[in-house]
């Protein structure tokens, strides 16, 4: 039985997360560490768990096998690097950190650790992408030509952590995450930026939308779109030389939800139906298995996640004249 711990009572954790844990086998929330000790003490109560004082506290128990990182994106660095240090196995929502470089470095102290450090994309752990890759594969729509995808969400109450640049907020350390991670799992590694678009908020000094086009060696384009002042959008397309597959609610599915793969071939469309799954169970259960069978290789995706991440901000900023 893994014992985790959990670093930090954000709302994805105690919407997804917690509940997720309960349902996975192989693991059980064991403690419980906030900045407030009074939530701390009451997330512990409703969750069976022990209240811990604060985040060094959680780290020195030695019943601790690994911790999950929900904190604001800035704080990441130094609680994922702590959390290794001390010999724990680490889930950390995304991004990992807020620099390419630090990414780097705590994935090679992880590799160096021989411990489990994962990016918490859940979406990555449904099914309804594997079927999509399968349809590809069987060259169902042809030959690829290009993919596009958009995540945005509505705007944010003034105070969201999303909307507060000290704390590693905007569209594109959150939202832009999720259509570009896609892009690297559909289209493969060989990808490189052509070109991105900011949009700022000068009010609370972020940005909340942008675009980015990426472009596959054998031609191959990806355009992407996110924000955080829109309508919800989930979804992605990918268009192929006889045909074409989406698939909307592609990123944050609701666990009842049965996806629908609509398969276009000329005059023809088909909808293909498929089975609902909890993604935050089978994203909970994948960190199980990794550390169970001592898979502590790092996805290569990660630190080019983080590349992309950086690349898009400079090429923005070079478009628009502003200071990178």
């Amino acid at each position: 039985m893994i014992r985790l711990g959990l670093m930090g009572c954000a709302d994805i954790a105690l919407r997804r997360m917690i509940p997720a844990v309960a349902a996975t086998e192989g693991i059980e929330l064991a403690a419980v560490a906030s900045r407030n000790p009074d939530t701390a003490r009451f997330v512990a109560q409703c969750a069976d768990a022990e209240p811990v004082d604060d985040y060094r506290a959680l780290l020195e128990r030695p019943d601790i096998d690994a911790v999950y990182i929900p904190l604001p994106p800035v704080m990441h660095a130094e609680w994922i690097g702590r959390s290794l240090r001390a010999g724990k196995h680490v889930l950390a929502e995304k991004p990992l950190t807020i620099s390419y470089e630090t990414t780097s470095e705590m994935v090679a102290l992880a590799r160096a650790s021989h411990l489990v450090l994962r990016e918490n994309y859940m979406f990555l752990h449904h099914g309804q992408h594997r079927r999509v890759r399968e349809l590809l594969d069987e060259g169902t729509i042809g030959d690829l030509r290009s993919f596009s995808a958009s995540f945005a969400i509505p705007a944010r109450p003034p105070q969201d952590i999303r909307l507060r640049p000290e704390l590693g907020g905007g569209a594109l350390f959150d939202v832009c995450g999720y259509p570009l991670r896609a892009a690297q799992l559909l289209l493969g590694s060989d990808l490189k930026l052509l070109g991105s678009g900011l949009r700022l908020d000068p009010r609370q000094r972020v940005d909340i939308g942008g675009s980015a086009l990426l472009r596959r060696a054998d031609g191959v384009t990806a355009q992407l779109t996110f924000g955080m002042d829109h309508q919800y959008t989930s979804e992605y397309e990918l268009v192929g030389s006889a045909g074409r597959i989406s698939l909307r609610h592609a990123f944050t599915p609701p666990v009842d939800h049965r996806p629908v793969l609509r398969i276009e071939r000329g005059t023809c469309q088909e909808e293909l139906v498929l089975q609902q799954e909890d993604q935050y169970a089978a994203a909970v259960a994948a960190f199980v298995q990794d550390i169970a069978g001592n898979n502590t290789a790092v996805d290569p995706a990660t630190v080019r996640q983080a590349g992309f991440i950086a690349a898009i901000r400079r090429t923005a900023d070079r478009s628009c004249g502003c200071a990178s």
